[in-house]
C-alpha cells in the first residue's frame, strides 16, 4: 500500500462532535497527534466538523479546551435556536423543523423512505428527493445557516494536508467526498455534509445539490480504503451494534449494501488495511443521553472522549 493512515469521523450531532475532538485530544496526549499524522483525514456529518476543525490551524489541546467553554446563547428570535437547520453548523443535529414545523414530521419521512428501500441507492435517493422537496420552504434560511458553518471552523481556507468531506448528491443518491478541488469553499462542504433533508437546506456545489454524508452510512469508513492503517472514530455505534449505527432513525443499514460500520471495517480488513474502531463506551453514553442534539452536554462529552483517548489502544 503506497499511503499510510487514514483517519475517519463519523456523525453523532453536537455531543458526538465534541465527543470526537475530545478522542483525538487524548489520542495526541499519549503521543499519536492524529490531526498532525493523518494522510488523510474524511469526516461525515458531525464529522466533517470535526475534520476541518482538526485541520485548521488551532492545536488539538486548543480545540479541546474550546469544547470546554460554556455553549453560547441561542440567536434565534426571542432568544429561540440559533438558525441553521437541524444539522447546526459544529455538527450538532438539532431538532429543526420539518414539514408543518413539526420535527418528528422529518423523521417519520426517513423512516418511510429506509422500509421501502431495496438498496443503498434507494435510500439515498429517496433522501435527496425529501431534501428537494422541502428546499422552497428552507430556503430563505440557507445564507444564514452556511454563516454559521463558516463562523464555527477556525479557517476558511481548505487545508494544506488532504481533508475529504462525505456528502451525498441529492439528485443521483450517490455518495460523493468534496475536497479542495470539489469547486466548493471549505465552508460549503462541510455545510452540505450536515444538510438533514427535510430541516436544512440542500447546498449548491459546482451546479449539483449536497446533502448530509450520513444519508449513506453514519460513519463512511470505506472511504479509508488503500491505506495501511485507519482509525475509526465512530460517536453513534457501540461494539456490539456494529451492524446497526443509530443515526437518521429508521433508515435501514444492510451489511450487503455496504453501509454499516461492521461490513466497512470487514472490507478494509479483508484488503489489507490494519483498523482500529473506537466506540463511545458505557460511561460516555450515560451523558450522552437520548439527546445528541444538546450544546448543553458538549463540555462533558469531549471529556468521555478525552478519558477514552487517553486509554485506547491504537498501537504504534
Amino acid at each position: 500500500m503506497e499511503k499510510n493512515f487514514a483517519l475517519v469521523l463519523g456523525g453523532g450531532g453536537a455531543a458526538g462532535n465534541a465527543w470526537l475532538i475530545g478522542v483525538c485530544a487524548g489520542l495526541a496526549e499519549q503521543g499519536l497527534d492524529v490531526a498532525r499524522l493523518a494522510d488523510a483525514i474524511y469526516g461525515t456529518s458531525a464529522g466533517a466538523t470535526a475534520a476541518a476543525q482538526l485541520r485548521g490551524g488551532p492545536s488539538i489541546a486548543e480545540l479541546y479546551a474550546a469544547t470546554q467553554a460554556p455553549p453560547a446563547a441561542p440567536a434565534g428570535p426571542g432568544g429561540g435556536r440559533a438558525a441553521g437547520g437541524p444539522n447546526g453548523p459544529d455538527g450538532r443535529q438539532h431538532s429543526g423543523t420539518g414539514p408543518g414545523g413539526d420535527p418528528r414530521a422529518v423523521f417519520e419521512r426517513m423512516r418511510a423512505i429506509g422500509a421501502a428501500a431495496s438498496s443503498a441507492l434507494d435510500v439515498s435517493r429517496g433522501m435527496g428527493a425529501f431534501a428537494l422537496e422541502s428546499d422552497p420552504s428552507l430556503a430563505p434560511r440557507a445564507a444564514a445557516r452556511l454563516a454559521q458553518v463558516a463562523s464555527r471552523l477556525p479557517s476558511q481556507q481548505w487545508p494544506e494536508r488532504y481533508v475529504g468531506i462525505a456528502a451525498v448528491d441529492a439528485l443521483s443518491g450517490e455518495l460523493v467526498v468534496l475536497d479542495r478541488e470539489c469547486g466548493a469553499s471549505l465552508a460549503e462542504a462541510v455545510a452540505a455534509s450536515t444538510s438533514l433533508p427535510g430541516g436544512t437546506a440542500s447546498v449548491p456545489i459546482a451546479g449539483r445539490r449536497y446533502v448530509d454524508g450520513g444519508v449513506f452510512s453514519a460513519d463512511n469508513a470505506q472511504l479509508g480504503s488503500g491505506f495501511e492503517r485507519v482509525i475509526v472514530l465512530s460517536p453513534l455505534t457501540r461494539p456490539e451494534e456494529s451492524a446497526a449505527p443509530r443515526q437518521f432513525e429508521g433508515l435501514r443499514r444492510e451489511d450487503a449494501w455496504g453501509t454499516t460500520l461492521g461490513s466497512q471495517v470487514a472490507a478494509l480488513r479483508s484488503g489489507g488495511s490494519v483498523v482500529t474502531v473506537i466506540h463511545p463506551d458505557d460511561e460516555a453514553l450515560a451523558v450522552f443521553g437520548a439527546n445528541l442534539t444538546s450544546t448543553g452536554i458538549r463540555p462533558a462529552a469531549a471529556r468521555e472522549g478525552y478519558r477514552q483517548g487517553r486509554a485506547a489502544d491504537v498501537g504504534r
